[in-house]
């Protein structure tokens, strides 16, 4: 039923949203040579890889860290309007419709980052279905800008925000259905929202609360090291 619900949802919005698509499109294409399209390679369900696609928003040829920092310079202006209004994620609803991802589930990692940053637990998300959004996602819209380095951002984001993160989208998985993945998609709008404005919204507590299996409460309240 939740699959089912994902492949309608994915193919409404995506209908729905074509004059934006083409704008976003044209506004890329026009600010950085390239393609407008970046496919980036993931770790999927069972830690299979796969292409994720994105809008393009930093230089091609870049190089650099698999995490991208604050103010990172790769990122070109409309690239980041495109990353702050979270438009870049649109063409992942092709990934949902093509199996890769679902709406929501973990968000998934580059395999370099799996292979050397996730201890056992952190693996078991890796059983499911990487997600456009999540409780995790939501933690890491409100806390990644504070907390990650200019000068070692994958170090910050393995220390900082990647355990609880996963330990909120483990402890979500357990309840998850098709209406509370509708409630985390809304409060998933409300957070990029919040943040344009310049506030931030949180996991919801019954998740957080959860995830002290995994993680200090700590960590996931103020996105500290976890232990």
């Amino acid at each position: 039923m939740i699959r089912l619900a994902d492949i309608v949802f994915s193919i409404v919005i995506l209908i729905l949203a074509i004059p934006l698509l083409i704008v976003v499109g044209l506004a890329i294409r026009l600010a950085s040579p390239g393609p407008v399209l970046y496919l980036a390679e993931r770790a999927g369900r069972g830690n299979e890889p796969f292409r994720m696609f994105k809008f393009r928003s930093m230089h091609v040829d870049s190089g650099g860290s698999e995490i991208t920092a604050t103010n990172d310079q790769r990122v070109f202006a409309v690239g980041r309007i495109v990353r702050a209004l979270k438009l870049d994620e649109l063409p992942q609803f092709f990934n949902v419709i093509r199996g890769d991802m679902a709406i929501v589930g973990p968000r998934p990692e580059a395999p370099a980052i799996v292979a050397k940053h996730y201890n056992p637990w952190m693996m078991e998300t890796l059983d499911i279905r990487p997600g456009i959004t999540s409780p995790g996602a939501i933690f890491y819209y409100a806390y990644g800008d504070d907390l990650l380095s200019s000068d070692d951002p994958e170090t910050a984001y393995a220390d900082k925000l990647l355990a609880p993160k996963l330990a909120l989208d483990l402890a979500y998985a357990q309840r998850a259905t098709l209406w509370s993945n509708i409630v985390v998609v809304m409060h998933t709008a409300l957070s990029i929202v919040a943040k344009a404005l310049g506030k931030s919204i949180g996991p919801q507590k019954r998740d957080i609360n959860a995830s002290t299996q995994w993680v200090s409460n700590t960590a996931l309240m103020r996105g500290e090291t976890t232990s």
